[in-house]
């Protein structure tokens, strides 16, 4: 289990890479760094739900970083989580976490289950940064589909 999120990881990674590239070369709305600053957080703060520790994030809406701010965010998100799951057990997957959303209500999930809606948060926030990007006249999106990804690291 550890190889495969690890695997979903590097195309989180490459998706979220692809998607700044493309803010960039449309001069980053507002909107679109709002929402990446978005994702960031997220990822944040679901690690350190993971990592049964206490949270630094107050929001998961904080003020947007720059584009640059986002790529070097971007990174450093990527490299804490390969760490966090370089450094599992098979049997950690299965494990309980609990947690307490921003609004004080608290809920529990298996870790295995937290990994599996990070991917799938990131995978949701890009697709409405690349809607942004389509309103703020983008031309074209840079391809993000998993298959496609998978497709990169068979040739």
């Amino acid at each position: 289990m550890k190889a495969y999120f690890v695997k979903l990881f590097g195309y989180n990674q490459f998706a979220t890479n692809q998607i700044l590239e493309t803010m960039a070369a449309n001069g980053a709305p507002g909107a679109t760094l709002k929402l990446m600053t978005h994702l960031l957080a997220a990822e944040l703060i679901w690690l350190e739900r993971c990592q049964l520790i206490a949270p630094t994030m107050t929001t998961p809406w904080p003020a947007p970083l720059s584009l640059e701010q986002c790529r070097q965010t971007a990174e450093t998100r990527h490299k804490a989580w390969l760490e966090f799951l370089n450094g599992l057990r098979t049997e950690d997957f299965d494990h309980v976490i609990p947690y307490e959303t921003f609004s004080g209500v608290k809920h529990e999930n298996l870790l295995s289950e937290i990994i599996t809606h990070v991917i799938n948060h990131g995978t949701h926030t890009r697709a409405q940064i690349g809607q942004q990007l389509k309103f703020e006249g983008a031309e074209t999106l840079p391809l993000t589909d998993y298959s496609y990804y998978l497709r990169l690291l068979n040739n």
